[in-house]
């Protein structure tokens, strides 16, 4: 049966493609920030009540949550839950596709429409088959993946764990490193958490020619950058991942003139909670110290992100076995560790998940940028891929 069953799946998400596709497609035309994604969330509904889907919106302000199940599943019966995201990002999109983003300057960029087309497309699968289904099948549909504090804590609030009980969870992600028609998995830590850090430093400013009377932000911030990469490699255990990085430093003077303030953002990431807590700690008192000591005054803003991923490795170990019966195991790659973050990470910390990626690369036909770029984009076989792999894992 489950040969035949194999059979059926591969030939419905084949008879669906091109409907996958209008999914993303339009999707991706109408992208939305976190946490304002109504259109997107209105769209899904709309798909999922075609197709004769119990569902409810508004879960998480915009997220949507389907139960796929059958006769034979009594209302306490628990779940596994698929999971795909809504959200956007704020890019300026570089691609002539015919679907590219109706919105300047938001694009979806890291795949979302991607994972939100091939849920939909499961739950077409999955309710034609609902019959063989050893248990329900609960299909969430997260906003706010990009942003702090993440949907997932919006969606675990309003009690998506529940009613009726997630005993797993699965998650894919579009990874542009790996060719089309590949998936990969990680047991056990898989990403990093991921912390933001808003600092505003106060100074002095006055003529760059008489910097005695001035106290510089600037090489206050400079100085702070180089001191504080000393809690990274010098109070960190080396062998537990971590990386301290600063991507924005604003400090708006002339050739002439010195500043009043200056503006550091960064991220810290690691894989050790413990870790995490000690070394925000002294994040924050170095800072302190050292704009302090040399004149200035410190604005700080530590903005609590995602906690570590944490893949389970037997639900991750079944996964990873569909896939191979699925895709053969030369389509099928182990994946090393990643400082990225990713708020499904909450669901790890509450339930057994698998979190794994989807190839979705191919240099003939130019799509090999990264997420996050403004020319992202995949091959579309990946779309069947995705929708094959996600029908597969509840039976």
């Amino acid at each position: 049966m489950k040969i035949e069953l194999q059979q059926l799946i591969r030939n419905k998400s084949q008879e669906i493609f091109e409907k996958v596709k209008e999914y993303r497609e339009y999707i991706h035309e109408n992208p939305e920030l976190s946490y304002v994604e109504f259109n997107t969330m209105e769209y899904v509904s709309s798909i999922l009540k075609n197709l004769g889907i119990q569902h409810q919106k508004g879960i998480g302000k915009t997220g949507v949550v389907a139960l796929i199940k059958n006769e034979q599943h009594s209302e306490n019966t628990s779940c596994i839950a698929l999971r795909a995201d809504l959200d956007a990002l704020p890019i300026l999109e570089e691609n002539t596709v015919t679907y590219s983003s109706k919105t300047p300057g938001i694009m979806h960029a890291c795949g979302h429409d991607v994972h939100t087309a091939i849920l939909l497309g499961t739950a077409e699968v999955l309710h034609t088959f609902r019959e063989y289904l050893p248990q329900p099948v609960k299909l969430i549909f997260q906003p706010g993946e990009e942003k702090n504090p993440g949907g997932a804590t919006l969606m675990i609030a309003d009690g998506v764990l529940e009613n009726p009980t997630v005993t797993e969870m699965v998650a894919l992600h579009v990874f542009p490193d790996m060719e089309v028609g590949k998936v990969g998995f990680k047991e056990g830590i898989y990403m990093a958490s991921c912390d933001e850090i808003h600092l505003t430093i106060h100074g002095k400013g006055g003529h760059g020619a008489t910097p005695h009377q001035c106290i510089d932000p600037i090489m206050i911030g400079a100085n702070l950058l180089v001191q504080l990469q000393q809690i990274v490699s010098r109070k960190c255990d080396p062998k537990i991942p971590c990386v301290l990085s600063f991507g924005h430093f604003e400090a708006i003077g002339a050739t002439n003139i010195i500043p009043s303030k200056a503006i550091l953002k960064g991220t810290f990431r690691t894989m050790n909670e413990t870790w995490r807590k000690e070394g925000l700690e002294l994040i924050e008192k170095q800072i302190k110290l050292i704009v302090e000591s040399q004149g200035g005054s410190a604005e700080l803003e530590i903005s609590k992100g995602y906690p570590y991923l944490e893949n389970d490795p037997f639900v991750t170990s079944k996964t990873k076995s569909k896939a191979i019966e699925l895709l053969g195991t030369e389509n099928v790659e182990d994946l090393p560790i990643r400082l990225t973050s990713e708020d499904f990470a909450f669901y790890s910390h509450k339930v057994p998940v698998c979190f794994f990626r989807l190839g979705v690369r191919n240099e003939a036909k130019g799509i090999i940028y990264g997420v996050h770029h403004p020319k992202f984009n995949i091959d579309e076989y990946a779309l069947k891929i995705g929708v094959e792999m996600m029908s597969f894992i509840p039976f």
